[in-house]
């Protein structure tokens, strides 16, 4: 089965082409990685796949139904879930409701406290921080907070744009393993982008 598929995809803001004929594949529970340097449009081609972008040309089909252009919201419905670069959190809002925000499309109410609990076990910072504002979190907690969120909403595919930024040797080892896990638990694929070959 494949989740993803992307044929032959251009992108580009005003005049200048970022992407050109990008094509992949990212079948259930797989992950996928891209690297490249900065500037090599892999947050752009991200941006593309999860509705925040509007392709010049190509395709996207997500469980063999074409979804190009359509979108964050309709994309996030239907689980496919993007985790931005630069830790974008709620800043004023606290841990809990952060995470209660990334569950926003979900309507089993018990399986999202039961997700809070298991977002708590995999970074356990957060469960010490529960009433705490995004805005008092250290740059690696809010990374961390960035990528519960997105896991709250227990995506059928998840895209993680440099999930390593900004993390210490320790955290990134924490986030491979949380990685592995979610793709299991959750019956997740993953693609996720990064400069880091070590994640």
């Amino acid at each position: 089965m494949m989740p993803l598929e992307v044929e032959h995809l251009r992108t580009a803001y005003g005049p200048v082409v970022v992407n050109r004929d990008v094509s992949l594949t990212v079948h259930q529970h797989e992950i996928v990685t891209i690297l490249g340097p900065n500037g090599a449009g892999k947050s752009t081609l991200l941006r593309a796949i999860s509705g925040l972008l509007r392709p010049r040309n190509g395709v996207i089909r997500f469980d063999g139904k074409k979804v190009t252009g359509r979108p964050a919201a309709q994309m996030a419905a239907l689980g496919v879930v993007m985790v931005p670069e630069g830790r974008h959190i709620f800043p004023d809002l606290t841990v809990q409701e952060n995470l209660r925000l990334g569950a926003y499309c979900r309507k089993d109410r018990d399986a999202v406290e039961e997700d809070i609990r298991l977002m708590e076990s995999y970074f356990h910072v957060l469960a010490t921080k529960r009433g705490a504002k995004g805005s008092n979190l250290s740059g690696g907690q809010q990374q961390m907070l960035a990528i519960a969120r997105g896991l709250m909403a227990r995506p059928r595919i998840l895209l993680l744009d440099e999930p390593s930024l900004g993390l210490s040797p320790l955290l990134i080892k924490d986030v491979r393993g949380v990685i592995m896990d979610v793709r299991a638990k959750f019956s997740a694929a993953v693609l996720l982008v990064e400069q880091n070959a070590g994640l």
